[in-house]
């Protein structure tokens, strides 16, 4: 399993609010420069673990992750964005991974966005060794963000309870424009391996993210609706 990119397309999924959604804005300015662990659960088994770091770069935001979910799998991302408009800057995402049932064994973008255009290259690499590489190019309208923000942002949302939020966001692995929902569901105080924490669920397509709404504001925890997979904040 591909798990950043599991998490991504269940956020960034067709849900469809049951009431006029409100814009999907992310004030980059509240989160600040941080390191946090998070461990995966699959099925009820610890499988793996992340850690998410945040920069603070002059006026951008830099959020970097590395990843390994067992048996055979590593993933890392570095995305820029601006922290004052929010606008995304750059995304890097490679996955390298052994599934016997594929020949593919690394998949990789790497790519930009500037004057309305989104640029850059994709790679996929398979077992034999070859690498294909091809061009991107595409438009990115006004107000457009990064998909990762549904996920690596979601501590960033501008949302109440109650609230839907609908925004355009640009789907770096499928390559196309996506709409990206969430729905701000009533507070909760959990507990991980970290503490507890008052948060606020943003539920997507096929999972939640639970955030918290005070510095150091962040994600503490992650679930797919279906119950099979979780990861949850381990630094305190």
């Amino acid at each position: 399993m591909r798990w950043l990119s599991f998490l991504l397309a269940s956020v960034a999924g067709p849900s469809v609010p049951r009431q006029p959604a409100k814009p999907l804005r992310f004030d980059l300015t509240v989160l600040a420069a941080a390191r946090d662990s998070f461990v995966f659960y699959l099925n009820g088994e610890e499988r793996g673990q992340a850690v998410w770091r945040y920069e603070i770069d002059g006026g951008r935001l830099v959020f970097t992750a590395t990843s390994e979910l067992r048996p055979a799998e590593a993933e890392s991302l570095r995305v820029v964005m601006d922290r004052a408009s929010g606008a995304p800057v750059a995304t890097f995402h490679r996955i390298e991974v052994f599934n016997p049932a594929s020949d593919t064994v690394l998949i990789e973008h790497d790519l930009s966005a500037r004057g309305g255009q989104v640029e850059g290259t994709r790679r996929v690499g398979t077992r034999d060794g070859r690498v294909a590489s091809r061009r991107v190019r595409r438009g990115l309208p006004a107000g457009a963000v990064w998909s990762d923000y549904g996920l690596l942002a979601a501590a960033a949302v501008e949302a109440v309870p109650g609230d839907s939020l609908s925004g355009r966001a640009y789907s770096e692995f499928g390559d196309s424009l996506v709409t990206l929902t969430l729905v701000a569901e009533a507070p909760a105080r959990i507990t991980v391996p970290a503490g507890a924490f008052e948060t606020l669920p943003l539920r997507g397509a096929a999972f939640r993210v639970y955030v918290t709404r005070v510095a150091p504001r962040r994600v503490v925890k992650g679930e797919s609706l279906d119950g099979a997979f979780r990861f949850e904040l381990v630094t305190p």
